[in-house]
């Protein structure tokens, strides 16, 4: 496989707040394809050793290319970051000096024409992170029923069709089998009135497929419960960095944020820390993320 042109997002963010020192050990919990592992390896020089998690076998392989030179500081875990305290165990790891969390879907899945993550392309209704889990989006839309898939759109994608969306769907797999991010575009089309499509900022499918594949993937169940294992895992002053994409992501990690702030984590960003311009402009995939710091302090006695 080679390895893609993927661009990680704030890299500079990154490294001004997580602060990577020599000697020191950091967890990626999703490296993709190694380009914050890299940037963070290259700032120390190697001398640092640095777990990276990901869940997506392929882009694992693609961080393995990215990362050769530094085969020695870094151990490449595929496992979902859910998994982070055992993870550390079976590496003998008791605390880290830092925790990086860039979510979402990465580019490597969303340029891929076979995963199903785009609407961009005609693929197999798959929107698996993993490939070695069972369900995949085509069983989430054939076999749900319109009340589920409803309340798919609306909490996952807040979808302002979604019962509509969720009633066409239905209907149509009646008639035929919704396999392809073809047939569900298609669906959504004649679900949503014209003028609604047209006046639209953004693509009319792009909310539904960002339900489903949240609801897929389990993500805000699995970040939820790894946040607050990171929280533990820390040392002081130990720093925790997440680059978030959307409200539901973010409103997960400012909460958790706050309730662990009241007793051991000083929150250093009050402000959300959100990509320059310029930035923007050479990767508009940074467009939506937001960048969220805190460090660990020591338990009031």
């Amino acid at each position: 496989m080679t390895v893609t042109g993927h661009i990680p997002v704030m890299v500079e963010e990154v490294l001004f707040w997580l602060r990577p020192r020599a000697e020191a050990i950091y967890v990626d919990c999703t490296v993709g394809c190694g380009g914050h592992t890299l940037s963070i390896l290259e700032k120390t020089g190697g001398q640092v050793r640095i777990i990276g998690i990901d869940q997506d076998g392929e882009a694992l392989e693609v961080a393995r290319q990215k990362l050769i030179r530094y085969v020695q500081s870094v151990t490449l875990v595929r496992a979902n970051f859910s998994d982070l305290t055992s993870i550390l165990q079976g590496q003998r790891i008791k605390r880290v000096d830092g925790i990086l969390y860039d979510l979402g879907v990465s580019s490597l899945q969303l340029d891929s024409q076979e995963r199903g993550f785009s609407f961009r392309y005609s693929s197999p209704l798959d929107m698996r992170m993993d490939l070695r889990e069972e369900t995949t989006a085509a069983y989430l839309v054939n076999k749900l029923s319109a009340l589920e898939l409803k309340k798919i759109f609306l909490n996952f994608g807040q979808e302002r069709w979604a019962d509509r969306i969720a009633r066409f769907i239905t209907e149509e797999r009646r008639k035929n089998t919704i396999t392809s991010t073809t047939d569900l575009v298609q669906v959504m089309a004649r679900a949503i009135p014209a003028g609604v499509r047209r006046k639209s900022r953004i693509h009319f499918a792009t909310r539904v497929f960002l339900a489903l594949r949240i609801a897929i993937n389990r993500e805000l169940e699995h970040l939820a419960i790894s946040l607050d294992q990171a929280f533990e895992l820390l040392a002081s002053p130990g720093r925790i960095c997440v680059i978030s994409y959307h409200s539901l992501e973010d409103r997960i990690v400012k909460q958790k944020f706050k309730e662990t702030g009241k007793e051991n984590l000083k929150i250093l960003t009050k402000k959300i820390i959100r990509p320059s311009g310029r930035e923007i402009e050479k990767n508009p995939r940074a467009r939506s993320a937001k960048l969220r710091v805190a460090e660990k302090i020591c338990k009031r006695k």
